[in-house]
């Protein structure tokens, strides 16, 4: 039972992190549907471009996790922190080059998104802010993997609640006009999120120096750095590609349902609504995700390979029988639930049809999701990236076209082939981690 005490420390501040994770997206599309179905469209789709311009410093925060725990698993305290300045050094210098080429390549982007005319001014001012904001993004993505590694775990909970707060406020008053606020509708929401990542960017270098977590030594010498970086390569390439290729294949997702035959974008609307309420279930499974990646490396660092392996099932049991207890009483309420975040009626009835669908494959989901955290902590990124991308474009991006453009012809088939590609993803990545040498990957004490 220790254990199970143990993970619980480290995922509970983790799941309410996620929690407020989840009322950012809930309330931009909340507030962007007051503003119009054709601004909640555009919301939830270049929100999800968003994710695709952030996959390096994912990367970086994934190779991150997996050295520092490993290095604190070995009791090498100088190794952390010179792994936290150079996880530092490389995202700013990998957002400052993704901003640029994102400027650049912006009308390309937007064209590949297949995005409606009628709705593409609101889509470009979107992307353009959200482009502005990607350093600081960079840098906070990577701050918070540097808190969980040294499972620090309330850190990271304290910047969230503050991203939260200044984006709910922005949506509210400058998206709304609420308070005296100039009301400034779509192009308020994208400020809002610009603040937001901003202050929390802010405080957690402020945590980081006050912690003594980035001092004069985390700037190791040329020396050091090359025979460190290979190992964080090693680990973030492969982590970079998977997000590319899992956030692709989604942009790829909703440019199928962006071309459907029919209803295109009540379908997208509803897409959009229909991840926010379903992100309140899979968000607390990227917490035991997170968890995993902790306890994995930190045992592996330890060289407890027996130990590594009994931990992930572990907290993939405790995080699966959590979520799967909260999509059961999310779906007893789903249909006002629904028609609050989405008061238009037809895109109402299209994010309940979604979340049938993806509620019913939340058991498949969560495996997939804690288990690629346990990987990660072992630095076995390459697996994690075999599982989600066979996953996304082999399976469910060729069926989504197939059952929604051709079969259905309507958003039907693509929510289908969803589901279908989660059981595929689950029994896939269940193989590597049982049968696969991936204790191989962690890093030699020297």
């Amino acid at each position: 039972m220790e254990i199970y005490k143990t993970i619980w420390r480290l995922a509970w501040p983790q799941v309410l992190m996620m929690f407020f994770h989840f009322l950012i997206g809930f309330v931009d599309v909340w507030v962007a549907g007051r503003l119009g179905r054709d601004v909640q469209a555009c919301m939830g789709l270049i929100t999800q471009a968003l994710f695709f311009f952030l996959v390096v410093a994912l990367a970086i925060a994934n190779g991150s996790v997996a050295a520092i725990s490993q290095s604190l698993g070995a009791g090498l305290r100088k190794r952390t922190q010179r792994y936290i300045g150079l996880g530092l050094e490389t995202g700013i210098v990998l957002g400052v080059v993704i901003l640029i080429l994102g400027a650049v390549f912006e009308d390309l982007f937007l064209d590949l998104l297949q995005i409606p005319e009628t709705i593409l001014p609101i889509a470009r001012y979107l992307l353009r802010v959200y482009l502005y904001i990607l350093p600081a993004y960079y840098l906070f993505a990577i701050t918070n993997a540097f808190f969980r590694a040294q499972k620090k775990v309330l850190f990271p909970l304290f910047a969230m609640m503050i991203v939260t707060s200044v984006n709910t406020a922005g949506d509210f008053g400058l998206g709304l006009g609420l308070w005296g606020l100039p009301g400034l509708g779509y192009k308020g929401l994208a400020w809002s999120t610009f603040a937001s990542i901003l202050c929390g960017t802010v405080f957690n270098f402020w945590l980081l120096i006050r912690a003594k977590m980035l001092v004069r030594q985390s700037f190791a010498p040329w020396r050091w750095i090359k025979r460190a970086w290979p190992y964080l390569f090693q680990v973030a390439w492969p982590a970079g590609l998977m997000q590319i290729v899992w956030h692709s294949a989604y942009m790829a997702l909703y440019a199928i349902v962006a071309s459907l035959p029919r209803n295109s974008v009540v379908a997208l609307a509803g897409m959009s609504a229909g991840i926010r309420v379903e992100s309140f279930l899979f968000l607390p499974g990227f917490a035991f995700n997170f968890t995993a990646s902790i306890l994995v490396g930190h045992y592996l660092g330890a060289r407890d390979m027996v130990g590594a392996k009994k931990v992930g099932y572990r907290v993939m049991f405790l995080g699966l029988t959590l979520v799967s207890l909260m999509t059961i009483l999310l779906w007893l309420a789903i249909e006002p639930i629904a028609g609050f975040i989405a008061p238009d009626l037809q895109v109402k009835m299209e994010a309940i049809n979604y979340l049938k669908y993806n509620m019913a494959a939340i058991p498949f989901l969560l495996p997939a999701i804690i288990l690629g955290g346990a990987l990660t902590g072992a630095g076995a990124t390459i697996y994690q990236m075999i599982v989600m991308g066979t996953s996304a474009w082999l399976v469910r991006i060729p069926l989504a076209y197939f059952l929604g453009h051709i079969y259905f012809e309507q958003a039907k088939g693509v929510w289908l082939a969803m589901f279908l590609s989660m059981i595929f993803q689950a029994g896939l990545m269940f193989y590597f981690y049982q049968f696969k040498d991936w204790a191989r990957f962690a890093m030699r004490r020297n």
